[in-house]
């Protein structure tokens, strides 16, 4: 982050923890999660050394340029960022975007099937699977990015890791645009929705993209409350002690009907179950139909996640609770719509009374969706 080289034998070491996976959750995420518009050309040298490395026959496929602007097409393709939560924020601006800018062509998203059943419901979305897995080794996901090859159509990226962010060719350039989500807006504060919706403008002429969800119609009464206290394999957005349920009893002193996730893991499935209120129903299973539960929600609460996401995009209220951020630029990127809760604060519990208090509570209860702040 200094901008000093590396010798070969310390990258190579880095490459051999847990087959690249430290690499990737230490370094790569670092230099993406400080947001600073220097550190993507770090990141390109690095990576770039990582693949010469590791995939020598991918380093012909290193991009040399972002692309050369919208083009006549029958045929979009959007790239995943593989996880949820920036498909919601970030990919969905994309897809909205593509759907106006070309009203008659077909708009394929590329993505795991997971992520696509959060659009499944929209008949403008189309679906090519791709191999990438979040969980692999970096030999895998370079794989999976070798793997990819799209000659048909143009482009859109928006940071993909298919792409290693923007490294490696999956088309022709002549048809490729890459939204660097890292660098796009300097060193403001804006949100990555708004970002990604002005870089739309910029390259797209679309004036009015924005984010959105579209899942399958889900059966049975919707909950008042929606919940998520998954964090996306990343523990350090927990708030530790009896922050989760001391949260749970609050919801529960309402008399709504409360909806809880039980998450994606074995340990969140236990550390949901350990708080859980009498009368609080959960759901367990994939996560589009959360989602949708969600966007029937009056208001949700829960950590930095992709259900945060889900509930901005649609307009729901919510309480946002944000913890293990590196930079307060990333906070800003990532912030959802919303009641901000910050992990460091003196007393985020106080902070979530008062929220309660001031409004959304009660508003949930006389079923009035309140504006967003």
């Amino acid at each position: 982050m200094r901008g000093e080289p590396w010798t070969d034998d310390l990258l190579d070491r880095a490459l051999e923890i847990g087959e690249g996976r430290a690499f990737l959750s230490i370094v790569v995420e670092r230099l993406g999660d400080l947001f600073e518009p220097r550190l993507c050309q770090t990141y390109r040298r690095l990576f770039a050394d990582v693949i010469a490395k590791m995939r020598p026959d991918l380093t012909p496929r290193l991009r040399k340029t972002t692309g050369v602007g919208p083009v006549p097409c029958s045929r979009v393709y959007v790239l995943s960022r593989i996880t949820l939560g920036a498909d919601v924020a970030v990919t969905s601006v994309l897809l909205d975007a593509a759907k106006k800018r070309y009203p008659n062509a077909e708009i394929v998203f590329v993505a795991p099937r997971k992520n696509y059943e959060l659009f499944e419901d929209d008949p403008r979305i189309d679906h090519l699977a791709c191999p990438y897995a979040r969980s692999g080794t970096l030999e895998e996901r370079l794989r999976a990015s070798a793997s990819l090859w799209l000659e048909d159509g143009l482009v859109l990226d928006p940071d993909s890791r298919l792409t290693q962010l923007g490294l490696i060719s999956v088309c022709p350039d002549a048809n490729y645009l890459l939204f660097e989500s890292r660098s796009y807006g300097g060193e403001g504060l804006e949100r990555l929705p708004d970002l990604a919706a002005k870089w739309a403008r910029e390259v797209l002429g679309v004036k009015d993209a924005k984010p959105y969800i579209a899942p399958a119609v889900p059966d049975g009464a919707p909950a008042d409350i929606t919940v998520s206290l998954g964090v996306g394999e990343n523990p350090a957005k927990r708030i530790a002690g009896n922050f989760e349920p001391d949260l749970m009893r609050e919801l529960a002193r309402g008399g709504l009907s409360v909806l809880v996730d039980k998450g994606g893991s074995e340990e969140e499935r236990r550390r949901v179950e350990s708080v859980l209120q009498p009368g609080m129903r959960t759901h367990h299973g994939a996560f589009a139909p959360f989602a949708a539960q969600i966007a029937r929600s009056k208001l949700f609460a829960g950590y930095d996640s992709a259900a945060g996401h889900v509930a901005s995009a649609c307009g729901v209220p919510q309480i946002a609770i944000m913890n293990g951020f590196v930079s307060e630029r990333m906070l800003a990127r990532w912030k959802p719509n919303g009641i901000l809760i910050r992990g460091d604060s003196p007393d985020p519990l106080a902070q979530v009374r008062e929220a309660l208090v001031s409004g959304a509570h009660n508003a949930a209860r006389r079923g009035r969706i309140l504006e967003n702040p």
